[in-house]
């Protein structure tokens, strides 16, 4: 496994970015982390199967993400399910991208206030 530095620079992927956002509040397994993207998009990001999982290889390559021991009650798992949840790393590369969108959206808004269309 790599270590987080040696992340690639610069930022995370629009798809690394709302996994990593899906799993700011809570440990999620595959399933759970493609359907919370797709609330976070309102429906404009739907993950297949083989996306998502490469995108979850490369984010624990990265260091960025990492297996959970954490498992709900027997009753309501499937023990072939694997949970992912943010490593210190990852909470990290998502505070930093958030605020660098923030400052983006904020530089655009005056631009566009700036030269109003004609």
């Amino acid at each position: 496994m790599a270590k987080p530095s040696d992340r690639a620079p610069g930022p995370p992927s629009p798809i690394a970015y709302h996994i990593l956002l899906a799993l700011a509040t809570r440990d999620r397994h595959g399933y759970l982390i493609r359907k919370a993207v797709e609330e976070q998009t309102a429906g404009e990001m739907r993950l297949g199967p083989s996306t998502l999982y490469a995108a979850i290889r490369r984010l624990e390559d990265e260091g960025l993400i990492e297996e959970s021991p954490w498992r709900p009650d027997a009753d309501l798992d499937d023990a072939r399910r694997r949970y992912y949840r943010l490593t210190s790393a990852g909470r990290a590369v998502l505070q930093e991208e958030t605020e660098r969108l923030r400052a983006t959206v904020a530089f655009a808004l005056r631009q566009l206030k700036a030269r109003p269309a004609t």
